[in-house]
């Protein structure tokens, strides 16, 4: 991975990494929550659009609610949308005491290690990263995200005995995908974005880097992925020491970047709804395009998807992405 970064870094050419599994997902006529369900399946997504596009990395499905199932969380799947968390099942300081960290055995973990498996296993022109969700954004899940934004200030102890239990299980998830093979992992942490910059650090960041210190090494990274930063809070993002930072379409790449070590990437941003699924090919090339001459002077850019491509995503669209990269490196 950090041979992978620097020869990112060093080349004269523009990489492209769109967080997206959907569409490959559709390629092979499956639906998601076969995918979400199924690690045959959803390895078989990742594959062929890594055989149908030159993304410089193969990403899995950002799925964020794999851990809190884990955890016990009740969560709902319709065919073709992404499942989603019912309701909460803790609401007090004794739940979270109470609260059992489970093993990699629960609920749909072992179908994602074997979905990443499997891809390591077949993609070997390029890195693969696996996919995760952050601390606090876990944490959130399982308290209601409302009610953790109050309970950060109201008791801070008790919000810090579930983001250690939180940061425990995603730490042993992370140790069983680095096992896989897969090449780094993408951890999702969009409701840190939610917090000041110093929150943000104090409940997210500190933890994120703790698990950064665990697992990353010179063949495994971290992609720390906070699509809620409108720029406000990416100092704290990078006191982690990640590999590499992934930004939404709420924030200034320009800005944000300056931030970014110079040999740590920063990938976005553009707007994975209203550019990649509603947008136009014509739109989709030129938002694209604009991107790549604003950022031409940061080596260390990565051209990519604001957060995860939505199913239903047009191919033509992709497709106009891809085709202004070229065109640029060109």
């Amino acid at each position: 991975m950090k041979d992978w970064i620097e020869n990112v870094i060093s080349s004269k050419k523009t990489v492209a990494v769109p967080v997206m599994t959907h569409p490959g997902i559709e390629l092979i006529g499956r639906s998601v929550k076969e995918a979400c369900c199924d690690g045959q399946v959803h390895y078989e997504a990742i594959k062929a659009l890594a055989e149908k596009y030159p993304t410089a990395a193969a990403t899995v499905i950002m799925d964020l609610t794999v851990e809190a199932e884990a955890f016990g969380a009740e969560i709902h799947y319709t065919e073709d949308a992404v499942p989603a968390v019912v309701g909460h099942m803790l609401s007090n300081a004794d739940d979270i005491r109470a609260l059992r960290v489970p093993s990699l055995r629960e609920a749909r973990v072992p179908q994602y290690l074997k979905a990443n498996l499997l891809a390591k296993r077949a993609i070997a022109d390029r890195p693969v990263l696996a996919g995760c969700i952050g601390p606090f954004s876990l944490a959130g899940r399982l308290y209601d995200m409302s009610e953790i934004m109050v309970l950060i200030y109201q008791d801070p102890d008790a919000a810090h005995t579930l983001l250690s239990k939180c940061t425990e299980f995603i730490l042993k998830y992370c140790r069983a995908l680095k096992a896989t093979g897969a090449d780094g992992v993408v951890m999702a942490e969009p409701a840190a974005g939610l917090m000041s910059d110093e929150d943000c650090r104090r409940f997210s960041s500190d933890y994120v880097a703790y698990i950064v210190r665990e697992v990353q090494d010179e063949e495994f990274g971290i992609v720390l992925h906070n699509c809620g930063n409108t720029g406000h809070c990416t100092k704290a993002m990078v006191t982690t020491g990640a590999a590499a930072y992934h930004f939404g379409n709420k924030c200034d790449m320009r800005e944000v970047i300056r931030d970014v070590p110079s040999t740590a990437l920063a990938m976005g941003n553009l707007d994975p709804v209203s550019l990649f699924k509603e947008g136009t090919p014509e739109m989709m090339y030129d938002s694209a395009m604009k991107l790549l001459r604003d950022m031409k002077d940061f080596p260390n850019f990565v051209l990519s998807s604001g957060c995860d491509t939505p199913p239903h995503t047009p191919m033509a669209n992709i497709d106009a992405f891809f085709k202004a990269l070229d065109d640029f490196n060109s």
